[in-house]
């Protein structure tokens, strides 16, 4: 892959994967609109394993509490704040592995690779994440996350697996629609990505493991580490900005976006 592809990719992957605008949008755009080639299976896995070791990393505490909590939780000991932590993950995860599957082993995924789809799910939801986010309380904390509301918010996050909708925008969406305020709803959000992220790399990775030679190994290589820096970056940016700003700056840039990707569409 040319370099200045790979480097787009990799950025486009790293800044939007946890902002609520919609990273697999953006990367189906890039050649659509572009005429570049598209990045094929093994970047989009290289490019997922940057985002989980950032989002890993920016918030390690509560990845290892989860980590530490998970054998009391597989053993239904949900007595620490680690097990139920990773209680709620594995909930939570479940309705996007069974919808994936089904997506990805009918084809559906590929048909939904669309201009038409992106315009009507960046227009919908950046509405509906305007509507949940104003009207949303902001009463309940990342402490107050239990298997309920874990698994309503990932029926949410199983939307993200159509193209445009975002994962995180999404799983926002359904937070603050129950009351969590935007620090912590954005935090939980965050946390989710990363058993899907694993499912997803897991499902994608075994395919591409396969094929792989030195000179993929090496785009793949230099892909995660631009996404992990580029994801980190972001992922700053927007818990820094959660304490005074509102999600109407990424609502805006949505609707914006959709409108002309409807236009461009139908044209």
């Amino acid at each position: 892959m040319p370099l200045l592809q790979l480097i787009l990719v990799a950025l486009i992957q790293g800044i939007t994967e946890f902002l609520p605008v919609s990273s697999s949008g953006h990367l189906i755009l890039l050649p659509s609109l572009t005429g570049m080639e598209d990045q094929g299976q093994a970047i989009d896995v290289a490019v997922h394993v940057g985002t989980l070791a950032a989002v890993v990393l920016f918030f390690w505490s509560d990845v290892r509490e989860a980590i530490l909590g998970l054998p009391r939780a597989l053993t239904g000991r949900i007595d620490t704040v680690g097990a139920r932590l990773a209680l709620g993950l594995i909930v939570a995860t479940i309705p996007t592995v069974i919808f994936g599957a089904a997506l990805h082993f009918t084809g559906l995924s590929d048909a939904l690779r669309s201009i038409t789809v992106i315009g009507w799910t960046m227009l919908i939801f950046g509405i509906v994440l305007y509507v949940a986010d104003q009207r949303g309380s902001s009463h309940k904390t990342a402490s107050d996350w239990g298997p309920k509301d874990a698994l309503i918010m990932g029926l949410w996050q199983m939307l993200a697996l159509i193209p445009g909708t975002s994962r995180s925008g999404i799983t926002i969406t359904g937070a603050r629609g129950l009351g969590y305020n935007r620090e912590d709803g954005a935090r939980i959000a965050m946390l989710m990505s990363i058993p899907t992220i694993i499912a997803s790399g897991l499902l994608l990775g075994t395919e591409v493991a396969l094929n792989a030679d030195v000179g993929l190994m090496r785009d793949m290589g230099i892909a995660a580490l631009l996404a992990m820096v580029s994801a980190l970056a972001a992922l700053a940016l927007m818990m820094r900005l959660l304490k005074s700003v509102s999600f109407t700056p990424y609502v805006i840039y949505r609707v914006v976006l959709g409108i002309v990707l409807l236009i461009i569409a139908y044209q």
